[in-house]
């Protein structure tokens, strides 16, 4: 794949629509019929992309002696295009911001019956941290609470390795009590250790509202779950936050 596809594809184009555009661009003013030859394309897939090409103001069309014939328009509105995507994913992002409160306070309604959502593997791990981030940047304190696990902790670095720069440029803090050897204080990051002899099979969350679990099946693979329920996180928040009580950053 050449670079000039590779650029049209991350514009938005398909590997057809690359196709027919290229050849719309190489041979000028042309009926469908020539066009789909040049591209490789079928008469009727090159016909419906050409009306797409038209729709997004990168092709134009006339008529000439009752034969329709199809031209590409200035390379230049590639840019032009792109500018008015833009301006409409901005206007887009604006009405989310409005329409985002909306709906949570419609999934209000079912507050107090737990979710539960698994994941699988290091996409799914991901997920789960990515989804820690997104909430506790919604809350006044943007603060959460982590039960560390030495033998889980490397996939979470391994799913997620910017995960602790991305934590603190959103000025996101943390308690951690780790279980196990290992794991260095960071900034906006407060760590005592239950234990350093032993670990833990599970690596847990406690952040707005919700209870993450992280641990591993055969082979290593790393499986985790949220549950999003209000009682379940207010549980789990207290009993850390009295043995974050009861801790020294001395214990062996």
């Amino acid at each position: 794949m050449s670079k000039i596809d590779q650029i049209l594809g991350k514009y938005g184009l398909s590997d057809k629509e690359v196709k027919v555009y290229l050849a719309l661009l190489e041979l000028g003013p042309s009926p469908v019929r020539k066009v789909a030859g040049k591209a490789g394309v079928n008469r009727g897939t090159t016909y419906d992309i050409l009306k797409s090409l038209r729709d997004q103001g990168l092709a134009g069309y006339y008529h000439k002696d009752k034969h329709q014939y199809f031209v590409a328009e200035d390379p230049k509105k590639l840019f032009d295009a792109w500018q008015n995507k833009l301006e409409s994913f901005t206007a887009l992002k604006n009405d989310l911001k409005e329409l985002v409160p909306q709906l949570r306070s419609i999934a209000k309604i079912v507050a107090d019956r737990p979710v539960v959502t698994y994941y699988d593997g290091l996409a799914g791990v991901r997920i789960i941290l990515q989804d820690v981030l997104d909430q506790v940047t919604l809350l006044p304190d943007k603060e959460y609470y982590t039960y560390s696990s030495a033998s889980v902790r490397k996939y979470l670095y391994a799913a997620y390795p910017d995960f602790t720069e991305e934590r603190i440029s959103k000025k996101i803090k943390v308690k951690v009590i780790a279980i196990g050897a290992g794991g260095e204080v960071t900034s906006l990051a407060e760590r005592k250790w239950l234990t350093k002899s032993e670990s833990s099979p599970t690596y847990t969350l406690i952040y707005g509202g919700r209870l993450a679990m992280i641990s591993t099946v055969e082979a290593g693979m790393p499986v985790g779950l949220i549950i999003q329920n209000r009682g379940i996180y207010e549980t789990q928040r207290m009993i850390f936050s009295k043995l974050w009580q009861s801790l020294s950053t001395s214990v062996k």
